[in-house]
């Protein structure tokens, strides 16, 4: 079981909490690790210390309900210990559930971790389904504000996340991409001076992989392009602004952000399950949630590293 000192150090060193606070959270994440569900009531039974069962269940809802938690100073501390070496290859994605008749649709940047991924920033969409290019935008730009010196490989993410403006943001901002396309987009033909669906630009069977030589028009953007097939007969089909001969091997770890949410969701913490549903305290959860992955995988890698 991990322990509680190691938690409450970190604290110390980068939130400035008082000490009762401080040794609080570090019970909380403690509990939550334990008992893996976000059910209050089981988390506040499982907290260890002197408070009662009651108190503690007060005291969480105190915090998630009226505690102010500033998310930019929260993530670059987490990534303060979690030291993830640079380049950072960053996950764009979504993950979605339904309380009751309310729509709870997550927007998460996060980064690639061994096999999973570091939640870094998120926004809880307004509605279902996918995410508007001004809400990709703020994210990216949450992001840039607070880690300034960071190298950036590359962004993955899937169809969903497409668009000239959305392109032309990465590009404006340098920030290198690894994004899916959908078979049917359009781009210049060989000698650039007819637009065809770009699956065409691909005959490849399946299990086969294809980089274009050369870059190609789309959106009216300057990209390159990669793809490969399924066993299933489908075109992946890759844009990317730099070298395209690893776009397909970095797309694929775009993957590790579904672990991620598989870890937090049925597969581990069972986010789904919660009640809340006010923006502010879902979100703050989330928070609580990704540092106490964040603790659990290194502890996890650490330890499966020591048995080798």
């Amino acid at each position: 079981m991990l322990e509680v000192n190691p938690l409450t150090d970190h604290f110390k060193t980068g939130l400035g909490w008082h000490q009762a606070r401080i040794h609080f959270l570090a019970l909380f994440l403690e509990a939550l690790i334990k008992v893996s569900t976000v059910n209050l009531t089981e988390i506040a039974t499982a907290m260890d210390g002197r408070a009662k069962i009651a108190s503690n269940y007060k005291r969480l809802q105190r915090f998630l309900h009226h505690y102010p938690l500033d998310f930019v100073c929260f993530t670059q501390w987490m990534m303060s210990w979690v030291k993830i070496e640079q380049p950072w290859l960053l996950c764009l994605d979504r993950t979605n559930w339904e309380f009751g008749k309310t729509p709870i649709n997550f927007l998460v940047l996060a980064v690639a971790y061994k096999g999973a991924a570091i939640p870094l920033f998120w926004t809880l969409l307004s509605k279902k389904g996918n995410s508007s290019t001004r809400v990709r935008k703020a994210l990216i730009n949450r992001f840039r504000r607070a880690f300034p010196g960071v190298q950036v490989a590359c962004l993955t993410a899937d169809r969903e996340f497409r668009g000239e403006q959305w392109i032309r943001f990465l590009k404006e901002v340098k920030i290198p991409f690894r994004i899916r396309i959908p078979n049917n987009t359009l781009a210049t033909n060989k000698r650039g001076n007819a637009l065809l669906h770009v699956r065409r630009l691909f005959m490849i069977q399946p299990g086969e992989v294809m980089v274009l030589n050369k870059p190609r028009q789309v959106w009216g953007i300057t990209v390159h392009l990669a793809a490969t097939r399924t066993l299933a007969g489908e075109h992946v089909i890759i844009i990317t602004d730099r070298d395209p001969s690893t776009a397909l091997s970095d797309y694929c770890k775009r993957w590790e952000i579904e672990t991620l949410f598989g870890c937090l969701k049925s597969r581990g913490f069972n986010l789904e399950q919660t009640h809340l549903s006010k923006r502010k305290r879902i979100s703050k959860l989330f928070a609580l949630l990704a540092v106490a992955f964040a603790w659990a995988y290194q502890i996890g890698s650490g330890r499966a590293r020591r048995d080798r």
